[in-house]
């Protein structure tokens, strides 16, 4: 009956597999990331200074964006 006993309730080596199994699935969450982070850079020679070009391009037609909702300074021509 002892034999059985540990098949029907678990032993603790199948914690101990569960904690190895959640070690493993991180490590596997943090190779996917660098994989991708890899691959959006691929074939770039800077990666870093083209997210900043579009974050910078994206911050300036918001800007454009809301001066033109506001009505704000419009372009005027001057001629003297």
């Amino acid at each position: 009956m002892g034999a059985i006993m540990p098949c029907l309730f678990g032993s603790s080596e199948d914690y101990e597999d569960e904690e190895d199994q959640e070690a493993k699935r991180q490590q596997q969450a943090e190779a996917a990331e660098k994989r991708q982070k890899e691959a959006e850079g691929r074939g770039l020679k800077d990666p870093e200074g083209v997210k900043k070009r579009q974050q910078q391009k994206e911050e300036a037609e918001k800007k454009a964006e809301q001066m033109n909702q506001e009505g704000g300074d419009k372009l005027s021509w001057q001629v003297g």
